[in-house]
């Protein structure tokens, strides 16, 4: 799995959901996201105006992507962590950013270190 790959689907995210496309923008989560649906829709400053793939770098053990949604009233950074899962980029966690960069909260899947809790 590539940053290339990971960026084309982040975007295809990005995408679905500035079109309002849930059922779409779903595809690219981990089974363990799709299971706890509520927290990472709960981040969505929606309806967005504009969504975009900010960065994309590799990880240790993935892809780290950071998405940038605008909302009519709200603006947010995604940290979105991604793996391969059956030779698909897979979105696996998501958390919000601070303005420095330090994750604030995270919904995530498979154990991974979470920043902070206390905001789920």
């Amino acid at each position: 799995m590539d940053e290339q790959a990971v960026r084309e689907h982040a975007q295809a995210h990005c995408d679905a959901l500035l079109a309002g496309d849930m059922t779409r923008a779903v595809e690219q989560l981990s089974s363990e996201l799709r299971a706890n649906l509520g927290p990472v829709v709960a981040m969505l400053p929606m309806p967005l105006t504009s969504a975009s793939v900010e960065s994309v770098e590799r990880t240790g053990t993935g892809v780290r992507a950071v998405l940038h949604l605008v909302g009519e009233s709200e603006e947010v950074r995604l940290e979105t962590r991604w793996k391969d899962r059956d030779g698909t980029p897979t979105m696996v966690g998501v958390s919000h950013l601070a303005d420095d960069g330090a994750a604030e909260s995270t919904s995530s899947a498979e154990g991974e270190p979470e920043a902070d809790s206390s905001r789920r």
